[in-house]
């Protein structure tokens, strides 16, 4: 819909935060084209005006421009709060980082969540960020203020680290659930980065899911995936040697004598996991590394609009 942004291409030019920047200015300008045109990202200042509100604070210059009102935003008035999560452990570091393939897991959902910082910045969003493996290793509080952003700019850059350093680093999805669900009190939208690559089970997962709905939060999870490889399984039929990441095992096999069997296990364990989420109300969106960011600030967009 916007226009696929060449994050490899912008990468050369720039530290995280430049980066993010550039995504974002492409994908408004991309949205301004498009049917979700009435996004109103480009007014940090304003919100829609809701029919039976007081007309007192309405910007008639700006009707003027648009034909639309909106209300002038003052600094005291409640905006979102937003709780980021990011899974490093050892799987998002798939696939293997090559000429083939510049972008793993981890780099596709790192400078995602840098978009979303820089999107959230400007509608003047407070932003926290979470990281985590088998267990929490970082976590802010939720902020808006320039110098927090720099610092989750920072935290985030420091993990975009080498392959080998990333090995048999598990996997604790429901602690960290919890964990937030208990630490954050004020009602907040939580996006979690993941693969779901977890030992975890599934009891676990919805007890975990639940704590965040009892506790007031909405939640949008992306479901981070190399979708050619691991959903599909389009690997060349010849003995392949596969790696667990996360614990180190292998296994040599012909890749076409278990690709049906292996995507109805995973189309079965998938299908699950979104009839949980769409029971919760929970937003569960797939996330292929190799369709670019700005479809994950559109879902992003999507679930602002509806908790506003």
């Amino acid at each position: 819909m916007y226009g696929k942004i060449d994050i490899q291409e912008l990468a050369k030019f720039g530290n995280l935060e430049f980066v993010a920047k550039q995504v974002v200015e492409g994908f408004i300008t991309g949205l301004h084209r498009s049917p979700f045109h009435g996004f109103s990202v480009e007014f940090a200042e304003h919100r829609i005006y809701n029919t039976g509100e007081s007309t007192r604070h309405i910007d008639w210059k700006l009707y003027a421009k648009t034909d639309k009102l909106f209300i002038k935003r003052y600094e005291e008035e409640t905006n979102l709060r937003c709780r980021i999560i990011l899974d490093i452990s050892s799987s998002m570091y798939f696939p293997e980082i090559s000429k083939e393939y510049p972008l793993n897991k981890l780099g596709f959902s790192i400078y995602s969540i840098a978009s979303l910082i820089e999107l959230l910045k400007s509608q003047r969003d407070g932003v926290g960020l979470t990281i985590f493996e088998d267990g929490i290793k970082y976590d802010s509080a939720i902020k808006t203020s320039n110098a927090h952003h720099k610092m989750l700019f920072h935290e985030l850059e420091k993990r975009m680290t080498a392959q080998q350093e990333t090995l048999n680093r598990t996997t604790s999805v429901v602690n960290t659930l919890h964990e937030v669900a208990e630490n954050n009190h004020k009602r907040s939208l939580v996006i979690l980065f993941s693969d779901f690559f977890t030992h975890e089970s599934m009891d676990e997962l919805t007890d975990a899911f639940l704590h965040l709905k009892h506790n007031k939060h909405e939640v949008l999870l992306f479901n981070v995936v190399d979708k050619k490889h691991e959903l599909d399984f389009e690997f060349p039929n010849k003995p392949t040697t596969f790696i667990d990441l996360e614990s180190g095992e292998k296994v040599k096999l012909h890749p076409g004598e278990i690709k049906n069997a292996f995507k109805q296990e995973v189309e079965a364990v998938m299908t699950e996991l979104k009839l949980k989420c769409s029971q919760f109300k929970i937003d569960f969106v797939e996330a292929d590394i190799r369709e670019g960011l700005a479809f994950v600030l559109q879902q992003y967009l999507i679930k602002r609009q509806k908790i506003i």
